[in-house]
């Protein structure tokens, strides 16, 4: 299984079962959120959430799940530090001669007229 997607199922069951705080805590959209838990759901085979009007709550299968995540999410290594990217950088000039927009009916500004 994916530890992200055992990390957001996770984080909504924290959330007391609450999907837009999961969401807004974890920085993702969600959307992103609903198809990550239908996707471990599939992966399952079975339901982790009973969804009502009032709610969601955790079924017996959602449980058991809870305790493996747990103990997978513990078991993962932290994320490596991301290197720090240096800020700013040489600003490349455009070289090129540059014109100006072409207007309708009017003759283009980079070319001569051709003289009768």
């Amino acid at each position: 299984m994916n530890i992200t997607l055992l990390q957001r199922f996770v984080a909504v069951v924290d959330a007391g079962a609450h999907v837009p705080r999961a969401a807004e805590k974890l920085g993702v959209p969600l959307a992103s959120l609903h198809s990550s838990i239908d996707k471990l759901e599939a992966e399952v085979g079975h339901p982790l959430f009973t969804r009502s009007k009032s709610g969601w709550t955790l079924t017996p299968a959602g449980t058991l799940l809870l305790d493996e995540a747990r103990a997978r999410i513990a078991a993962e290594p932290a994320p490596a530090a991301k290197p720090a990217v240096r800020a700013g950088g040489k600003a490349k000039a455009s070289k090129g001669k540059g014109r100006a927009p072409a207007v309708k009916g009017q003759p283009k500004p980079y070319k001569k007229r051709q003289g009768r």
